[in-house]
């Protein structure tokens, strides 16, 4: 079925579906996505698909009313006959559905999922609150429309229990729940901390469908509160699992990027947890920052603020030609050989004349305190506590943790070589990301989904150890 179609089946791929079902602002939605078509169109230099494009309605309201389901079906067959990339966006990948089935909470943009994919698994389920995150993930898996949940994990358990119920034969339960009250100074039990309801909701969806195996992922600290983690598991879920936890670290796994998480990995067809552990295999590679920002076309700064639709050579596109396929065995690696036609989300920000200036004066691997910037660093009276807010990143060095904070500066992300923060896809990249990986909404959100994402590579690693035994 069409990516664009608008049939009746439940098993459809199509984003207006999606939109249709579980998008509240479906007026920007749909924008956003008649947007990106046009640029495909211009990209693929295609007539028909302009022709088509010029006929359909910029509301929403009037393509819900009249029937213009023929020129999205001729517009995408057109893309798709110009390039078969755009197979993404049309009739989407035909992946078998003989893999091993996973269920993904709090899934996020989809770094576990992608990860689990690459490992030859079937994303049947999915649960995320932020509607943007939600788009992201359905349109880079395929995951159906009718089995992603955008919304609190709390009203599966309360008010749609029989979609938990359905999912009680797959195969592995992967999430990442927050969970804020781990300090070993509070002496609440965590199960009990208000802050950690999302923690609870995620053992509760877990005695529900009690899958062979589950994963828990979150920050090292969960891990001063294993004793309490222990116990939450056996008051929800009894004796039948047998866990372990570890930390694992991305450089491990060929990521050039300094992140460390704790994983939890839970099974009840009594394999030994630490057996899962010790078969997790390592990279053999080691990979620093400039592996994975080679052959992204150079930006400049962005200097014009509150212009967030434009785009050009200068600060990047949204959507562009990829340049040759492979720069390296890094960049083969993330994108698994595969011929990739283009690069998405590779578009700088807006950045304030002063700051452009301390880009550029900042040496590699430096920070706030350095003398270059000395006379113009705003913070120079609070250095003591404003040491990080600058730092220039090292090319020949493993990047810092990405994070989410990125969605409010790139200060602290200061491209090496280029006077400006890095783009969401260099951020994505040294996430593990393969670059035909579309992450949808604002500048901004892009930020934020690749930075609390989980490092595809880590998580492929943590699907290929579990495969071997189911």
């Amino acid at each position: 079925m069409l990516w664009l179609s608008l049939g009746n089946s439940t098993n459809s791929k199509s984003m207006i579906e999606f939109i249709q079902k579980h998008t509240k602002n479906k007026q920007k939605s749909y924008a956003e996505l008649l947007t990106d078509l046009h640029r495909f169109a211009e990209l693929l230099d295609s007539e028909p698909a302009k022709f088509e494009l010029n006929q359909l309605s910029s509301k929403w309201g009037e393509f819900v009313k009249n029937d213009e389901r023929r020129h999205y079906l001729r517009l995408i067959d057109y893309l798709s006959d110009t390039d078969a990339t755009l197979r993404k966006f049309s009739e989407r990948d035909k992946r078998s559905d003989d893999g091993p089935k996973v269920a993904d909470f709090f899934s996020g943009c989809g770094g576990l999922s992608e990860g689990f994919t690459q490992s030859g698994y079937n994303i049947v389920f999915a649960n995320e609150i932020e509607q943007t995150f939600a788009e992201t993930f359905y349109l880079n898996h395929n995951t159906p429309v009718d089995r992603i949940h955008v919304g609190d994990i709390e009203e599966l358990h309360t008010k749609h229990k029989h979609k938990l119920e359905e999912l009680q034969s797959v195969d592995v339960v992967c999430g990442g729940p927050p969970c804020q009250g781990f300090s070993t100074a509070n002496r609440q039990r965590l199960i009990d901390d208000p802050r950690n309801h999302l923690y609870r909701d995620y053992l509760t969806v877990l005695s529900i469908i009690r899958p062979k195996f589950f994963v828990i992922e979150n920050v090292i600290g969960m891990s001063k509160r294993i004793d309490d983690i222990k116990a939450d598991i056996s008051t929800y879920l009894g004796n039948d699992y047998k866990f372990e936890f570890d930390f694992l670290s991305a450089p491990d796994f060929g990521v050039p990027q300094k992140r460390k998480r704790f994983i939890l990995i839970a099974n009840k067809i009594g394999v030994n947890p630490s057996d899962i552990f010790s078969t997790i295999a390592h990279s053999q590679q080691t990979y620093a920052l400039k592996h994975a920002l080679q052959g992204l076309p150079e930006l400049g700064p962005k200097r014009v603020k509150n212009a967030s639709a434009l785009e050009n050579e200068v600060i990047g596109y949204k959507i562009r030609r990829a340049g040759k396929p492979h720069t390296n065995d890094y960049i083969a690696d993330i994108n698994n050989d595969a011929d990739v036609r283009f690069i998405f989300n590779h578009k700088n920000r807006y950045n304030n004349d002063r700051d452009i200036e301390i880009f550029g004066r900042l040496p590699q691997g430096a920070n706030s305190l350095h003398p270059s910037i000395a006379d113009i660093m705003p913070y120079a009276s609070r250095n003591h506590m404003f040491k990080d807010k600058y730092f220039k990143l090292d090319e020949n060095e493993r990047c810092k943790t990405i994070t989410s904070h990125m969605k409010f500066d790139c200060n602290m992300y200061i491209h090496p070589t280029q006077a400006r923060g890095l783009s969401p896809r260099e951020a994505a990249r040294v996430q593990s990301f393969p670059d035909n990986y579309f992450l949808r909404g604002s500048h901004n959100a892009w930020y934020q989904q690749i930075g609390n994402a989980v490092p595809v590579k880590m998580s492929q690693a943590i699907a290929d150890s579990i495969k071997q035994y189911l």
